[in-house]
C-alpha cells in the first residue's frame, strides 16, 4: 500500500512540475485545446459498466474523440485513472497512438494500435488494469501530443506521465462515477 501511495505521489509531483498543478489540471505554460471524448458504452457522470471493471471480462471500453484540427499533433495518449477520498491509481496508459486515430474499439489494450506503447500502471501491470472500487471516480482522458513519448521500454510510470504532460496540446475527459 505504501508503494502505491508513493507512486501516486510521484505521479502527482511529475504533473505539478510539468505545470499542470494536479494530475491533469490546465497548464499555465501553454494554451490547451479541448477534445470531445465519448463512448458508446460510457456516459459522463454515470456509473462504469460492470463488464469494464474487475468483475467483468470486456477489458478496456471503446472510446471516441474529436477536436479542432491541430497541425502540430503527432500522437495521442490515453490515461485512465481513479480517485477516492483516500487514494488514487492509474489503470491504463496507452501512448504513441497515431494522431489520425479518432477511436479505439473494445479491449484495445489487448490489441493496441500499431506503433503505440503501454506503460506499467500503479499495480505494476502493463496494459489495462480493470478498476475494482465500487465508489470512485474513473477518468478516461485523451491527450493530443506535439511529439511522441520517446522513452525506453520499461520506463517508470511517472516518467511516461511527465512526458505526456510536457507534450500535451489538447485534452478531453469522460468521467464515470462508481461501478454499476
Amino acid at each position: 500500500m505504501r508503494r502505491i501511495t508513493v507512486s501516486v505521489t510521484v505521479v502527482a509531483l511529475a504533473f505539478a512540475l510539468a505545470g499542470c498543478g494536479s494530475f491533469f489540471g490546465r497548464s499555465e505554460a501553454k494554451d490547451i485545446a479541448e477534445i470531445n471524448v465519448a463512448s458508446p458504452e460510457l456516459r459522463d457522470g454515470e456509473p462504469l459498466p460492470r463488464e469494464y471493471s474487475c468483475r467483468g471480462d470486456q477489458g478496456s471500453p471503446p472510446l471516441r474523440w474529436s477536436s479542432q484540427p491541430l497541425s502540430e499533433a503527432e500522437s495521442i495518449a490515453i490515461v485512465v485513472d481513479s480517485h477516492t477520498s483516500s487514494e488514487s491509481a492509474v489503470h491504463w496508459v496507452l501512448y504513441n497512438i497515431p494522431a489520425t486515430t479518432t477511436e479505439l474499439g473494445p479491449d484495445a489494450a489487448a490489441d493496441p494500435p500499431e506503433g503505440s506503447g503501454q506503460a506499467k500502471v500503479t499495480s505494476g501491470k502493463v496494459g489495462y488494469e480493470p478498476p475494482c472500487q465500487d465508489r470512485a471516480s474513473y477518468r478516461f482522458t485523451v491527450y493530443t501530443l506535439d511529439g511522441k513519448v520517446d522513452l525506453p521500454g520499461g520506463s517508470e510510470l511517472p516518467e511516461v506521465l511527465k512526458k505526456i504532460a510536457d507534450q500535451t496540446i489538447a485534452r478531453g475527459r469522460l468521467t464515470a462515477v462508481n461501478i454499476e
